[in-house]
């Protein structure tokens, strides 16, 4: 099984629609085995990760890791952890940020990697564009919203903010986050890895 989930991101690395990552020197972004347990779905790589080839290899990675109540060598063992962003190469530089990922991705890679990977439970979904996708729906109005309604997507789903630095702001209006989200993601994040 494992040579039919690789033979897939060879076929993603190849396809016609990524030349452009191909002419730029990238590589695409992600991790995973058959045998990952939980499911990391975020964004796209930033330029530091897209450059390292690294998932989350940044200071947003290091608070997504305390979130989740699991050490690097975890996070980054591929038996352990699935990281399948919405789109596995950096998308550039907008005015106000990163390029979204784009809308075509993860509608025609995300089901056939998925489908290679039968033990995922938990899939995290982080940030607004994994949440749409994936809930679709049965998300709320707003990110806050449907995160302040994680229990609702358990136990498949667990719907998170960014985890970046930069989302001081939006801390410091939702002190239920720390208190009432976080301690609950480690407890399925745990269940979900086996470990209760």
């Amino acid at each position: 099984m494992a040579d039919a989930l690789y033979s897939v991101i060879k076929a993603l690395e190849s396809d016609p629609s990524n030349k452009w990552a191909r002419d730029l020197g990238y590589r695409p972004v992600w991790a995973g085995s058959p045998c990952a347990r939980v499911a990391i779905i975020g964004q796209a790589p930033g330029r530091r990760a897209q450059n390292s080839g690294i998932p989350w290899d940044d200071a947003s990675g290091a608070r997504l890791r305390s979130w989740l109540g699991v050490r690097d060598m975890q996070f980054y063992d591929p038996a352990l952890f699935a990281i399948i962003p919405m789109d596995f190469y950096f998308p550039g530089k907008g005015k106000t940020g990163d390029l979204p990922p784009r809308k075509e991705f993860a509608s025609r890679w995300h089901p056939m990697i998925f489908a290679e990977m039968p033990n995922i439970t938990l899939r995290v979904l982080v940030g607004a564009y994994a949440q749409r996708f994936y809930l679709a729906d049965r998300a709320k109005e707003n990110l806050t919203q449907t995160v302040r309604a994680y229990e609702e997507y358990l136990p498949a789903e667990f719907p998170l903010v960014h985890p970046s630095p930069l989302n001081h702001y939006w801390h410091a209006k939702n002190g239920w986050f720390m208190t009432e989200v976080i301690p609950d993601l480690a407890r399925q994040v745990s269940i979900a890895l086996g470990c209760k």
